[in-house]
């Protein structure tokens, strides 16, 4: 097995940028500038105008280290290996020559500078794809970071170092002209200036210099306090800005002309700005950061600030929790160690959305920007409960936090975090108490959380007023509440605990009322999880299995063993059948609960922290430890046939990569032909037949054969009232009589009643093909090919084949005969029953008479009837058989 059974890889969702510069081309035929963004393996493309995307490209074989791009095509290096392509999908070229990964890509003209990290640059020609100079730096003296050509300068570029030096080069006579001794701290950015002859040099200690290369003289320098430059921009609408970005998050925005500080946005990002471009001719500018964001700024502002116009970001850090929205299958919410909670929509990127940060002072944090509310900022959450019958009315969305023990509402309609902290007054100065486990009953009124401390407590959350304390208040368990879960009709509460006991209580238990039912468990509970529509609850063990409890019986009824490290999440497929479970061993398994069986698993490059089933069935959505997104795998049993039988323990496991970001499965650059041996999925082929005594039917449809009998009928019935017209046979062009009246010259039109000879051959026969087929098994009694012929016949075709036995008088005894043992050969063999039966009730029709006037073949029928009442005497047997086994069973 080579690949999952069941599930395929769809796509990876809430990937929007990386630590890579962003790209930004203005395409003239659109009057649109796209902006591209590297996701790891791929890029994606989005449009400035309304930030939509509009194409995601291949995978790259490993991840993309920069980009780069002109008016016909986007650059980028994955490794050793350079990419060109169009339309931001469509592989145009590819560059190979170095020896160490790229990291520097200018294109120059007609030609593509490429540097990687040993410092060796190449000149490729576009077009033909080869390399036209090599150029090589030792990484000691002059380690090259940043080039770029500054304009009007033809066929020179300036190239900035590790060590501070920049160099002026003359690639066309591949001379050196000039070397700017620097200022002692590493080139980090380099920027063509509007004015000729300046380039803006941005260095690691945070300086910038406005440096006439011309004379090598620094026109002015500035100083950003946020440390290094990791990019440099200018507005081009007639305002002379300068907008730098630092590793804090910052962007600095330069007047020019005054030479200071003009304005600050300040925490642009949650992490260092990666790229930071002003859109050519427009008061617009786009940024871009490994925080998985990328953000639009317009400046409209009186003091010429920048305002946020435009965003699409997802997690900043990796999702902890996912799960399926509603019952469409649409939407995904996912909670991410960033503390925030998004919607990621399986329909288009324009659809999602996001909830905020969760924090300890909502308003506040509001109130006093950004810088502040990051201080408020609670830790990450760790689980959800998610409820969509009161989303209308109020807060349907409950989430825990590590190593609290409050519990914040979330609204998805109204996409904000709710005003209550759900929290018991005994916990209001304990600290040390965390909320463990929650569950959001199916009405949408109540919120069930158990904690740490063994507690667990039932909360309005319309009101986020405490209600009810299960087990009083020693606790309903002895240790941390690991599960908990109530039925749909609000009747019972089911809790789980470390002490390894599962306890079923009365909703409306009253104070020091106790539990109903008690289990005992061997191992401690490390969570629970429920399937709405049946009675089944899943629970992971301490020892890596998972066992199911039967909640109407309230016993154990099957027990999963397979995984090798602790369970991470589980989830049921919407009819319950299967049990698709997640471990720290980086296997996903799936287990069908009828059977007890591992009918699936496969393996993945990062541990699954958590899945769920949608409820269509056909998606199954993970997230993965160190993986910003969130993934999509397609179910294969419903668009194809899956043999499904249990896997061995000594199976191999395959180890399937993530999703890419396109939903194409094979977009690879360097494909890789896998052997058809190795696809072909080791399913279970039915033989022919069973067993030789049983006899077997055909999987023909019944339509090629019920009909035979009445197939005159069917004919008479489907004949049309009038018949249709023939039209008169005529010449394309018809010549005319040169006359006052249009005449048609028909004197050279052949006669009917001439003579003609007919060459009739002497082996000339009317028999069809089939009837040939039957006469050539005179000899061999091989029946198999024309058995085979019959059966692709429709039932016109067999009355007519069967009716044509008649038109050869010569041979017509001689092709009945044959017919006829083909009939019994088809009964002694017992396959194909009941065609055998039509075809025979359908000759007998046919050639009744016939069969009575020639002797050979009315005895041969007595022979035929025999062994077609020894078939029938079988079946009559097995059918009384099977009949009197039910009645039987009905009794009892």
């Amino acid at each position: 097995m080579s690949q999952s059974k069941i599930f395929s890889r769809n796509r990876a969702l809430g990937y929007v940028s990386d630590h890579t510069p962003l790209l930004t081309r203005y395409i003239h035929r659109r009057k649109e500038t796209l902006i591209v963004t590297s996701v790891g393996r791929a890029f994606h493309t989005y449009g400035s105008a309304h930030f939509t995307l509009l194409s995601v490209s291949g995978a790259h074989p490993d991840a993309i280290t920069c980009l780069s791009g002109d008016a016909y095509h986007v650059y980028t290096s994955s490794e050793t290996t350079i990419y060109a392509w169009r339309r931001g999908n469509e592989l145009k070229h590819t560059y190979r020559g170095h020896s160490h990964p790229v990291h520097v890509l200018l294109p120059f003209g007609p030609h593509l500078i490429s540097i990687d990290e040993e410092s060796t640059l190449k000149l490729f020609s576009i077009k033909t794809e080869e390399e036209v100079l090599t150029l090589n730096f030792s990484n000691s003296v002059f380690k090259i970071t940043k080039v770029v050509h500054p304009s009007t300068y033809v066929n020179k570029i300036l190239l900035g170092s590790d060590q501070g030096h920049l160099q002026l080069w003359n690639l066309k006579t591949v001379r050196m002209i000039y070397t700017f001794d620097g200022w002692g701290s590493p080139v980090t950015a380099l920027e063509q200036a509007p004015a000729l002859d300046v380039v803006a040099i941005g260095l690691a200690n945070g300086r910038i210099k406005m440096h006439n290369i011309k004379v090598d003289v620094t026109i002015f320098e500035v100083v950003q306090d946020w440390g290094m430059v990791t990019s440099i921009s200018f507005r081009s609408d007639g305002n002379p800005v300068m907008a730098t970005g630092s590793p804090q998050g910052h962007v600095v925005l330069w007047n020019l002309e005054e030479r200071k500080v003009e304005s600050q946005v300040m925490n642009a990002h949650y992490a260092a700005v990666a790229g930071l471009q002003c859109l050519s001719n427009e008061p617009l500018m786009v940024t871009n950061s490994a925080d998985n964001s990328l953000k639009l700024w317009i400046f409209d502002l009186a003091d010429g600030a920048a305002r946020l116009l435009r965003v699409r970001e997802g997690h900043s850090e990796p999702p902890t929790f996912v799960r399926f929205y509603g019952l469409d299958g649409h939407n995904i919410l996912a909670a991410g160690g960033d503390s925030s909670l998004r919607i990621f929509s399986t329909v288009t990127e324009t659809f999602n959305k996001s909830l905020g940060r969760a924090s300890f002072h909502r308003k506040a944090s509001k109130k006093k920007g950004r810088g502040v509310e990051d201080n408020l900022v609670m830790p990450a959450i760790t689980e959800l409960a998610v409820e969509k019958t009161r989303e209308k009315e109020w807060d349907n969305i409950a989430a825990a936090h590590l190593g609290l023990g409050v519990v914040t509402t979330w609204s998805y309609d109204k996409l904000r975090m709710g005003e209550h902290k759900i929290l018991p007054k005994r916990f209001k100065k304990d600290y040390k108490a965390n909320a463990t486990s929650l569950f959001l009953t199916h009405c949408g009124n109540f919120v069930v959380v158990g904690y740490n401390t063994g507690h667990v407590d039932r909360f309005n959350i319309q009101s986020g007023i405490h209600r009810m304390t299960y087990g009083g208040e020693e606790g309903a368990h002895e240790g941390p509440v690991k599960g908990v879960m109530v039925d749909p009709l609000n009747q019972e509460v089911v809790t789980a605990g470390r002490d390894g006991k599962i306890k079923f209580w009365g909703f409306q238990s009253g104070k020091g009322t106790g539990p109903k039912t008690v289990i005992t468990l061997s191992e401690p509970v490390k969570w629970l999880r429920t399937h709405r529509e049946s009675s089944l609850i899943a629970l992971a063990l301490d020892d890596f299995s998972v066992i199911l409890i039967d909640f109407d019986t309230r016993r154990v009824v099957r027990h999963f063993r397979g995984h090798t490290g602790h369970l991470t999440d589980a989830t049921f497929s919407p009819d319950s059948r299967w049990l698709v479970t997640a471990s720290m061993d980086s296997t996903i398994r799936t287990w069908d609960v009828p059977s007890a069986k591992l009918v699936d698993v496969f393996q993945v490059p990062e541990a699954c922290t958590s899945l769920d089933f949608s409820a269509t069935g056909d998606y199954l959505v993970t997230s993965h430890i160190s993986n910003l997104g969130v993934y999509l795998w397609s179910n294969k049993t419903l668009f194809t046939h899956v043999s499904l039988k249990a896997i061995t323990p000594n199976t191999p496991i395959p180890v399937i990569t993530l999703p890419g970001s396109s939903s194409e499965q094979n977009d690879n650059i360097e494909s890789i032909e896998v052997d058809s041996a190795e696809q072909e999925d080791d399913e279970y082929a039915s033989p022919e037949q069973l067993n030789s005594n049983l006899i077997t039917m055909s999987s023909l449809a019944n339509s090629k054969w019920q009909n035979l009998l009445n197939i005159d009928i069917v004919k008479k019935r489907n004949k049309p009232k009038e018949p249709p017209k023939v039209p008169e046979a005529a010449p394309f062009f018809l010549p005319t009589i040169p006359s006052l009246d249009i005449q048609f010259d028909l004197s050279e039109t052949p006669k009917e009643n001439e003579n003609s000879k007919l060459l009739i051959p002497s082996d000339f026969s009317n028999l069809t093909a089939f009837g040939r087929l039957l006469k050539n098994t005179v000899e061999s009694d091989d029946f198999s090919e024309v058995i085979s012929r019959i059966k692709k016949l429709g039932p016109s075709s067999i009355d007519f084949e069967i009716q044509s036995f008649s038109l050869d008088p010569s041979c017509s005894t001689l092709i009945m005969l044959q017919f006829m043992k083909m009939i019994k050969w088809m009964m002694e063999s017992r396959r194909d029953f009941e065609l055998s039966q039509a075809y025979l009730g359908v000759f007998l029709k046919v050639h009744g008479t016939k069969i009575q006037q020639e002797k050979e073949l009315w005895r041969y029928l007595g022979e035929l009837q025999g062994i077609q009442l020894k078939s029938w005497i079988t079946l009559r047997e097995k059918l009384y058989y099977n009949l009197s086994v039910v009645q039987y069973i009905k009794k009892m």
